[in-house]
């Protein structure tokens, strides 16, 4: 029992940086979710799919044009550690299944908002591909294109695009 007093006492800053910056990086990691959250929505008229071969009812006078929206997003130091001891018992790595949601998440969306910006309402032909950019795995770059149109038969109305006065 004395061991373990003693190893607390002594790591006591260690341990209580290391709980810091665990909640730190989780409280962060929410509120990304909860943006996102709130930029889907707002992106929401815009529709996607993963078709390939599909033959939308285009407006007149207008083509597709590739759109893409690319992201890099690297995992707290912390939950890098937790991951690591999981990885040992062979448990599911969930901090990293969290951090490539965001990431695609992410790289959905600001294809979503290129597309709007340029004007179209529908991108189909989606493509992600995810990769690592370090050898531990804590970043990854998402990346996702497709074909944006301007489909006359889109269900969904977009919002009026603010005005620069």
């Amino acid at each position: 029992m004395d061991a373990v007093l003693d190893f607390l006492v002594n790591n006591i800053v260690f341990i209580g940086l290391f709980f810091v910056g665990w909640v730190f990086g989780r409280l962060n990691e929410r509120d990304h979710i909860k943006r996102l959250g709130i930029a889907e929505k707002e992106l929401g008229h815009i529709v996607v799919s993963s078709e390939r071969f599909y033959q939308p009812k285009i407006a007149e006078e207008t083509q597709g044009v590739l759109v893409m929206g690319s992201v890099v997003i690297a995992q707290d130091y912390f939950k890098m550690i937790i991951a690591r001891l999981l990885h040992l018992f062979g448990k599911n790595l969930v901090t990293y299944e969290s951090l490539l949601e965001r990431a695609r998440h992410e790289a959905i969306l600001r294809m979503k908002l290129e597309a709007q910006f340029l004007g179209y309402n529908q991108v189909y032909g989606l493509r992600l591909e995810v990769t690592s950019i370090n050898i531990t795995g804590s970043m990854v770059e998402a990346i996702a294109y497709g074909t944006a149109v301007y489909t006359v038969d889109n269900p969904r109305i977009p919002p009026p695009l603010p005005t620069i006065e």
